[in-house]
């Protein structure tokens, strides 16, 4: 069963955490791993993310970063956005954004975990996002197999 790794980076650090990863090699620093997801389960929690925010019809779809690995994908900024607002979003109402979010993922087809492991991987990944937001040379990558 595959897994998708998402992480914070720089362009070359993310190269290399991917040759480390594709080697089978055990790598350091700080990741979230989630069992039995692709990069296209990824990106429907771009969409969904997007539409709480109220920043639908942006481009979500993840971007090859380097020919050097087909695994390695960078997160566009539209998404990187959507995912770290999840953290401060105020919506009209009593819902709470984030758990919205966490909610219609864990309900997308064939997804491998419920909704508490869903809001778990949504919050981990909005904070990553926040990270991102908050730095001018790192960006978020996904490596799945």
């Amino acid at each position: 069963m595959g897994f998708a790794e998402i992480f914070v980076a720089t362009h070359d650090e993310a190269l290399k955490r991917a040759a480390a990863l594709e080697s089978g090699s055990d790598v350091a620093g700080s990741a979230v791993r989630i069992p039995g997801i692709s990069d296209f389960e990824v990106e429907q929690l771009g969409d969904l993310a997007g539409a709480a925010v109220h920043a639908a019809g942006a481009d979500y779809e993840l971007a090859l970063v380097d020919v050097t690995s087909d695994a390695l994908l960078g997160v566009p900024e539209a998404m990187v956005r959507a995912l770290s607002e999840l953290l401060s979003y105020e919506s009209e109402g009593d819902g709470n954004v984030l758990d919205d979010v966490a909610e219609g993922w864990a309900a997308q087809e064939d997804m491998p975990f419920g909704v508490a492991e869903s809001r778990g991987y949504v919050q981990q990944l909005a904070s990553l996002a926040a990270e991102v937001e908050k730095s001018d040379r790192a960006g978020l990558y996904v490596w799945s197999v």
